[in-house]
């Protein structure tokens, strides 16, 4: 078992891995060529775009967030690590023993099964960890295709939780997966 989870992970096609300030213009490019794609469910997206040195100072507090143990934001890169795929993370915001995967795929990568791939990845990093008994995945209740995952991984449909302005589907799974 290891103190928080690893800064890079490595899978058949991707490399997921803790941001890097050297990231920030490869973060904004997979970004703006999917605002459309991102806006109706991630709420951050609303915001943007944003230019190369707001980027550059979120890399910085994901990274400070990272090191000190706190929150766990990682890059999904292809193999050879000249493009983002994705952004994803392993979020304390559950609290303790818990770890949330957060996900999304840049609009000309989406139907590929890279978020699959790396929700997998994630759920082994997060039940190596020390003191992690439970892995969520929530999304929005109209989300389909991301609801897919947790279902194809063994999660199970705990609750939905009213929200505004959609309902949430919470996926957990309190067992480390089979190898």
């Amino acid at each position: 078992m290891t103190a928080h989870p690893p800064h890079r992970i490595e899978t058949g096609r991707l490399v997921i891995r803790c941001w890097d300030l050297r990231d920030a213009a490869l973060l904004k490019e997979a970004i703006d060529s999917s605002l459309d794609h991102l806006r109706p469910r991630m709420p951050w997206a609303q915001k943007e775009p944003e230019d190369l040195n707001a980027k550059i100072e979120r890399l910085r507090r994901w990274i400070s967030e990272f090191d000190a143990g706190r929150d766990f934001f990682y890059a999904i890169f292809s193999r050879d690590e000249t493009r983002v795929i994705g952004g994803t993370g392993l979020h304390t915001r559950q609290g303790p023993g818990t770890l949330e995967i957060g996900y999304w795929i840049r609009a000309d990568s989406i139907n590929q099964g890279f978020a699959t791939e790396t929700a997998e990845a994630l759920t082994r990093a997060a039940f190596e960890t020390d003191g992690i008994r439970r892995v969520e995945i929530r999304c929005d209740i109209d989300n389909v295709p991301s609801a897919a995952i947790p279902r194809k991984l063994g999660f199970t449909l705990e609750t939905i939780l009213k929200a505004e302005p959609m309902d949430k589907m919470v996926w957990a799974m309190t067992s480390r997966p089979s190898t």
